[in-house]
């Protein structure tokens, strides 16, 4: 990187699996790098050399802040965030964890996640990327959800998060295509428009049936020949459709802001929209950097 051009900060989205880092300037992101050291692999002592072989080309002798999200502010990660407790705005600069670093030339900053006591809920990541999605659309009230690993439907008004809502759906769909009886006939990584429409149908009118609608899965293809594609999008069916139909209050005649990655976003929305919703598809990462973006505006007006 010219060193005309070095980073004004850096963005860091730290989760489970990986890490990605963005180095930002005044017009946006100036570059960016990412790898497969994630909070899950490493422990304590190895985050700060971890972040470094990935940023290190893009500092200089000026101390750079890092704005950091996700699993890196968990218990197991680098150090811990404290969850702020909802009703609350999304992210709050004075409620960031500065951590201790031996690199004079960057100061490192994690934003906590959210908790909500009764029903007891967690999140750690998401906030940033709600605090981007109303940075983005400015007086959104309504509802935003999260589809991955374990979504996330979000209620939002005045600009704060009120009550929010996880479900367990991707992971169980990884379980049970990967792990499962039905891994048997879930090969490959097709998919069936029309077999996702009837099962989410299904799920929908009858959600007590889904235990049972899931071995059908395994005995239509030992009996009618199901082919994978079909019994993956039937499978998605199902949990979406199930899912949709706990988190109905929050959706039904509500104004839905969907948030993640496009392909499972889409899925989403194909299921809203048959149930009469129009629901707004926003980029993941637009919002991962909009949201840090926010905190390091804060940042700096307090140095």
């Amino acid at each position: 990187m010219n060193p005309a051009t070095r980073p004004d900060w850096i963005a860091v989205d730290w989760g489970t699996s990986n890490l990605r880092v963005w180095a930002m300037g005044a017009d946006g992101i100036l570059a960016e790098a990412s790898s497969d050291d994630g909070m899950g692999r490493l422990l304590p002592a190895q985050f700060e050399p971890a972040l470094l072989s990935l940023i290190d080309p893009w500092l200089s002798d000026r101390k750079t802040p890092v704005i950091a999200c996700g699993m890196v502010g968990s218990r197991q990660g680098w150090v811990e965030a404290p969850y702020r407790a909802v009703p609350c705005t999304p992210v709050d600069r004075a409620a960031m964890v500065q951590v201790v670093v031996s690199d004079p030339r960057i100061s490192v900053h994690i934003a906590p996640g959210l908790k909500q006591p009764k029903p007891a809920d967690v999140m750690r990541g998401e906030e940033t990327q709600i605090a981007g999605a109303l940075a983005l659309n400015p007086g959104f009230d309504g509802v935003i959800c999260l589809p991955g690993t374990h979504s996330k439907w979000v209620q939002i008004s005045a600009g704060e998060v009120v009550s929010f809502q996880t479900f367990m759906t991707g992971e169980v769909f990884a379980l049970l295509s990967q792990h499962s009886v039905l891994r048997h006939g879930m090969g490959g990584t097709g998919w069936d428009d029309a077999a996702f429409d009837e099962a989410l149908s299904d799920a929908l009118s009858r959600p007590d049936r889904f235990a049972a609608r899931l071995f059908s899965l395994r005995a239509e293809g030992l009996l009618d020949g199901l082919l994978p594609d079909q019994a993956r999008a039937r499978l998605s069916g199902l949990l979406i459709g199930i899912e949709l139909a706990a988190a109905r209050p929050y959706w039904l005649g509500q104004a839905v802001n969907l948030i993640g990655a496009e392909t499972l976003s889409r899925a989403y929305a194909r299921a809203l929209g048959q149930q009469g919703a129009s629901p707004r598809l926003l980029s993941g990462t637009d919002c991962t950097l909009a949201g840090l973006a926010h905190l390091a505006l804060q940042t700096e007006a307090t140095r």
